[in-house]
């Protein structure tokens, strides 16, 4: 670039949102992270006419009509597969992101919601409901992968100022998807006997939209300047994501940090495990990601239609009620991208895990005394509408955001590899254990999710940092102390700081 070309000069350690950053972040949101959010409830408004298609296709095949035991392991697979699914995509995000890079693996990620979309689409013409749980878990790797990778890659690409709020967009649009597949599934639109394999098959749209418009987008500038070593390539997507010439600083915080990394190499997961300078980041992201869905939001839902109906909404008006709740979490998680830069990511968790803490146990209360008292329903209703607001602005978008923070370049993809893996396996538990629970605790199950909701509060009190507006590796001297290492410049005599002036030669993690 000529040396007499006129800059634009931007604010120390501020970014701004351009174009480039806005449109690759709705695009990779709405490509994938909407498929998470629409798959996991794209099956609850239509169950009735998919489980008289399960029988059907028996009585077809078979001659008689189907057992009560098999169509409910046939219904439990078509739900469970689907975790069961993510929680496998999750364990291919380290190998793929630092092969295909992070853009390239959300475009490879995307047959993994076509071929489903497809799939589900002609089931009922092939009288097979085989292919459609074969189809739950191959978009469940779809969603295993999408939860981990765009939150990773979004990160990459955002300025400091702008991460958090960058970091809860894929939370929004799995809110989206949750709630275009609540309002999708009214029985008046598809949610029948004739629209729903279209509803299941609608899945692979967004996926096209994806694989046609995110090519024109950057890679991530850390991954293509530190895995790959290419600083023009890295340096003209920096450029064209922040909407000026000058990137020199960012781009010599990335060599700072890949020097830190050098002596390192890339982590796989077991060398994570093993990394005392990375102890107490990796078991916060195991404690958040297990809060996260063992905190009881599953079961909410899984409550909610009895809880409306016994406060005396009709059967039919459920539907919209529900959708009412849908748009509630929607809501508030828009709230919280716009205020997750000015609070900090730790008051927003802590307030998260606190409401919901007191809405479960609230709740437990309501529902044992509904029956005796007249008022009491209405209280069980607003107990699960101030659980999806407490979740929805603290556990549900914030650990996604933590993790990307937590760890630099060579640690990042295992961590989310882990964290991805806690939080499928959660969530499947939570789907295979609470029916048992219900069944034997009944509204005491809650009383369970709030001590849940406690521990992971009390953890975030005296152990997870505020990571606001930190760079990658100020957040690494963050947690030195506390892992009782010491990470200090090549010449053993400073701590090592953020330079944008003076890159040393070489970095080095000493214990205390």
């Amino acid at each position: 670039m000529a040396e007499n070309q006129e800059w634009e000069k931007p604010v120390e350690g501020r970014g701004r949102l351009t174009a480039v950053l806005a449109l690759a972040t709705l695009i990779s949101a709405f490509g994938s992270s909407f498929q998470y959010g629409y798959n996991v409830a794209v099956v609850n408004s239509p169950t009735p006419f998919m489980q008289q298609f399960y029988n059907d296709t028996y009585l077809e095949r078979y001659g008689r009509p189907m057992e009560d035991n098999f169509q409910t392991l046939l219904w439990s697979l078509t739900v469970s597969m689907y975790p069961l699914g993510g929680f496998f995509g999750s364990l291919m995000v380290a190998p793929l992101v630092n092969k295909l890079g992070r853009k390239g693996t959300l475009l490879f990620n995307n047959i993994f919601s076509i071929v489903p979309a497809v799939m589900m689409g002609v089931s009922e013409i092939a009288q097979s409901y085989e292919i459609i749980i074969v189809a739950r878990f191959i978009v469940g790797i779809c969603a295993g992968l999408s939860s981990n990778v765009v939150p990773m890659y979004l990160g990459e690409l955002s300025p400091k100022n702008l991460r958090g709020a960058i970091g809860i967009v894929p939370q929004l649009f799995i809110t989206i998807g949750i709630l275009s597949a609540q309002v999708l599934g009214i029985r008046h639109i598809l949610g029948n006997s004739t629209g729903w394999t279209l509803m299941l098959g609608l899945t692979g749209i967004p996926a096209l939209i994806e694989l046609l418009l995110l090519p024109f987008f950057p890679e991530s500038p850390r991954y293509t300047l530190i895995q790959k070593g290419d600083e023009k390539t890295a340096k003209k997507a920096l450029q064209r994501l922040r909407g000026w010439d000058d990137v020199d600083g960012e781009l010599s915080e990335m060599h700072l940090e890949n020097q830190s990394e050098r002596a390192e190499g890339r982590l796989s997961v077991l060398s994570l495990l093993s990394q005392r300078s990375l102890r107490w980041q990796l078991v916060s992201i195991i404690i958040l990601n297990m809060g996260q869905q063992l905190s009881g939001v599953n079961a909410i839902y899984y409550y909610a239609d009895s809880i409306y109906a016994s406060a005396g909404v009709k059967h039919n008006d459920i539907q919209y009620v529900t959708v009412g709740t849908g748009a509630v979490n929607v809501f508030m998680t828009i709230a919280a991208v716009f205020i997750v830069e000015a609070s900090g990511r730790r008051l927003l968790l802590l307030c998260g895990f606190g409401i919901c803490c007191a809405a479960c146990v609230l709740l437990t209360v309501a529902l044992n005394f509904q029956d005796s008292v007249t008022w009491m329903p209405y209280v069980s209703i607003a107990c699960v509408i101030i659980y999806v607001i407490g979740h929805a602005i603290g556990p549900s978008p914030i650990p996604y955001v933590v993790t990307t923070e937590m760890f630099r370049q060579s640690a990042r993809p295992a961590a989310f590899m882990v964290a991805g893996s806690v939080h499928w396996l959660s969530n499947f538990t939570v789907g295979l254990v609470f029916p048992f629970l219900e069944r034997g605790l009944g509204s005491y199950s809650f009383i369970i999710f709030s001590f849940v909701c406690l521990a992971t509060l009390i953890y975030i009190w005296l152990v997870v940092p505020e990571t606001k507006s930190k760079t990658f590796l100020e957040i690494s001297q963050m947690f030195a102390k506390r892992n009782k290492v010491e990470i200090k410049l090549g010449d053993g005599d400073q701590p090592l700081k953020e330079s944008t002036e003076t890159l040393k030669d070489a970095v080095k993690v000493t214990a205390f």
